[in-house]
């Protein structure tokens, strides 16, 4: 007997999320199906509101209710100093560590040639207009320590070499091969602290 069609649907819209694979898929579908309706409303709700309400800031590319956001928009923030990230989710693993006061830049992603993404379709004409516009005095690299990360700070450093700006980037508290998402607090502010000048 097969799965009713919409069990089956649910499933493999679950199973489109990274890192979720068909046992996990079919777990949260047979939780919610035991779920109140009132939940799965709420579940509803949540989801068409993080898509109506939520936007990129105009500064950094975070995602936020307005923008600037609140990190772009705090007047506490050292504004010459730049941190730029692949994604939302290494600037809050950084942010986290309640080491860093400057401000962040999000790439939208890493050079992959193989996944067909180069510096095209990565921000960079927009990073390279930020700091010639706002008086950048350092651009921290705070990209994953993998292939991909290492040829995007090869390319970054390359780019903005002409710029006469202080270029560092994380310490080598990092192990190789290691996403800035899932490292704990302690080794992000040592590989903060530690920084070194490319």
């Amino acid at each position: 007997m097969n799965l009713p069609q919409p069990i089956r649907e649910l499933i493999e819209e679950f199973n489109k999320l990274p890192g979720i694979g068909s046992k996990t898929a079919e777990k949260f579908a047979y939780y919610l199906l035991k779920q109140p309706k009132e939940e799965i409303d709420k579940l509803i709700f949540s989801l068409q509101k993080i898509k109506t309400s939520i936007n990129l800031c105009k500064l950094c590319y975070n995602f936020s209710e307005k923008t600037p956001c609140e990190l772009c928009a705090d007047p506490h923030r050292d504004k010459t100093l730049l941190c730029v990230v692949s994604d939302s989710a290494d600037l809050w693993a950084l942010e986290k560590t309640n080491e860093y006061k400057g401000c962040y830049y999000i790439l939208g992603g890493l050079i992959n040639q193989i996944d067909g993404v180069g510096p095209d379709q990565l921000r960079f004409k927009e990073l390279l207009a930020r700091i010639k516009n706002n008086n950048i005095k350092e651009v921290i690299l705070a990209l994953d320590a993998t292939m991909e990360g290492e040829t995007t700070v090869l390319y970054l450093t390359k780019a903005l070499k002409h710029l006469h700006i202080k270029i560092t980037r994380l310490a080598r508290g990092l192990p190789m091969g290691s996403d800035i998402e899932y490292a704990d607090e302690v080794t992000l502010t040592s590989a903060l602290s530690g920084r070194k000048e490319i």
